[in-house]
């Protein structure tokens, strides 16, 4: 069960980091309202709250195997809602990223 919730935590606190930082970037680079703000601030708390229930005895770790789940994730937001396909070297290195993410925080500890 812990595996099933840390990959739904992951998953989440990546669409809502991803989706928080994309407020900032449509207002400061898409001319958006300022209003797109306020979901991007609420977006990022919830990111925030969604890795605290990650079971790992060290925040560092977390954050750490996390950020090939963000990688992957962004991948998908480049072609899912950008539009834009991803080439065989942002794929590649993605699953990469998520293969030394498992590493991290699954490997066996001492």
């Amino acid at each position: 069960m812990t595996v099933m919730l840390t990959f739904f935590a992951f998953a989440g606190a990546a669409l809502a980091e991803i989706a928080g930082c994309f407020a900032f970037w449509a207002w400061l680079r898409l001319d958006k309202s300022a209003w797109w703000l306020l979901p991007g601030m609420l977006a990022l708390a919830l990111f925030a709250y969604l890795l605290t229930l990650v079971e790992s005895e060290a925040a560092g770790r977390t954050y750490a195997a996390y950020g090939g789940v963000y990688i992957v994730a962004s991948i998908l937001w480049l072609w899912l809602v950008e539009s834009h396909r991803p080439d065989r070297w942002d794929v590649t290195g993605a699953f990469i990223c998520l293969a030394g993410a498992s590493v991290i925080l699954f490997g066996p500890r001492a």
